[in-house]
């Protein structure tokens, strides 16, 4: 399997703190990782690294095979923060656009896509109101619609379950799916332990930004004994690898 991330031996220290500890981890096409911790586990510094807005302070990171600082590597890369800032005064329709012309996509693709995506996140009923009436959990759509616009072939995504209802939860997982299914990866931060399990081919968990865990979900399932809520709080509170 083709590696479409790969962090080797990676740390980021910024002053006195090391935010990122010699992390090491791998996704390849196709696969869903789920990246858990804490706050201040190291989390955020690691997406950073991954969209090429900061760099390691030691070791490689390489996503797509090349530089994500690289324009042509980014270019292949869909981002959806935890907190998105869209201008309130624009409809998802407007949003949409407004992103595609950042991506340098043309007027007839734009507008091909909006169509799809905003079917797709369950907006296209409400895509001419203005944002700033929007439900978090309606924003968090458009967000989604967002990162996908451009039809990237790795998506990062931080805690994407934030404000949605259960409905759009199932969803969004059937949707995580079907990119996979394309040969889409994904890389996701989340809190939501329940629905990582149910998401994702493997997980990485962090702990004051050393990898304390990493292994595919399959191994955690099923027995009764031991899933994935139960993982996280051992390895949490011992600090070992499991």
């Amino acid at each position: 399997m083709n590696s479409v991330v790969e962090i080797r031996g990676v740390s980021r220290r910024f002053g006195d703190v090391m935010a990122v500890d010699n992390l090491t981890l791998s996704l390849g096409a196709g696969e869903i990782m789920g990246f858990l911790g804490a706050n201040g586990a190291g989390k955020t510094t690691t997406i950073k690294m991954l969209l090429g807005l900061i760099r390691p302070t030691s070791g490689t990171v390489s996503v797509l095979g090349g530089d994500p600082s690289d324009a042509k590597v980014r270019a292949k890369i869909g981002y959806m923060p935890e907190i998105a800032y869209y201008y309130p005064y624009l409809n998802a329709r407007e949003l949409l656009a407004f992103y595609g012309g950042l991506c340098g996509m043309d007027g007839k693709t734009i507008r091909a896509r909006t169509d799809e995506l905003l079917s797709t996140v369950g907006l296209a009923d409400t895509a001419k109101r203005p944002l700033k009436t929007y439900s978090k959990g309606m924003l968090q759509r458009a967000g989604i619609a967002q990162a996908l616009l451009h039809d990237p072939d790795l998506l990062v995504l931080d805690e994407p379950f934030t404000g949605l209802d259960p409905l759009a939860r199932i969803h969004f997982r059937e949707l995580m799916h079907r990119l996979r299914e394309q040969g889409k990866s994904i890389f996701f931060s989340s809190h939501e332990l329940g629905e990582t399990e149910l998401l994702c081919d493997k997980v990485a968990i962090m702990k004051a930004g050393q990898a304390v865990y990493q292994g595919p979900v399959r191994q955690l399932a099923g027995d009764g004994e031991r899933n994935l809520e139960r993982l996280f709080l051992d390895v949490l509170s011992k600090g070992g690898a499991a």
